[in-house]
């Protein structure tokens, strides 16, 4: 697990969004510019899982995650929503932390425990609120690492 989290600072970006799709749209830009990734495939594939139901996770968060062909390891984004979006979350509050997560087409359970370990981050209140507030994306990055390496202890 703590090898996914090894993921570059740039990783990590504030942005403005207002829509859902306009977030799909960022972070599947965001995957292209950190990881050399092609945006309009990214983009196909997070909308494609976005189909069968809102990744809004709940409590201000979403995790949009695909599973790619040609993807060889799983790769990790986090935008910073500069003002709380809807992203149809089930607990219907608006999201800003959105946590992006690609994986190999056939990364099976690895893309599963992945998931599992952002939401048990982004579930941790006092972690959420830390990066709500982190006054810039270097702080960011640091909370997010130092979090990973603590729950990894």
């Amino acid at each position: 697990m703590d090898a996914l989290f090894r993921f570059p600072p740039e990783a990590v970006k504030s942005v403005a969004a207002t829509s859902k799709p306009q977030i799909l749209a960022l972070l599947a830009e965001h995957f292209a510019e950190v990881y050399g990734l092609d945006a309009g495939m990214v983009l196909e594939g997070l909308e494609e899982r976005e189909k069968l139901g809102s990744t809004g996770f709940g409590r201000g968060a979403a995790i949009p995650h695909a599973r790619l062909e040609d993807l060889r390891s799983p790769k990790v984004a986090l935008l910073r929503l500069e003002e709380p979006c809807d992203f149809g979350s089930a607990d219907g509050m608006p999201v800003d932390l959105v946590f992006g997560l690609l994986s190999p087409a056939n990364s099976g359970a690895t893309h599963l425990h992945a998931l599992a370990a952002i939401s048990r981050l982004v579930r941790d209140e006092e972690v959420h609120r830390q990066l709500a507030e982190a006054p810039d994306n270097a702080a960011l990055y640091a909370l997010i690492t130092n979090a990973v390496e603590r729950a990894a202890a």
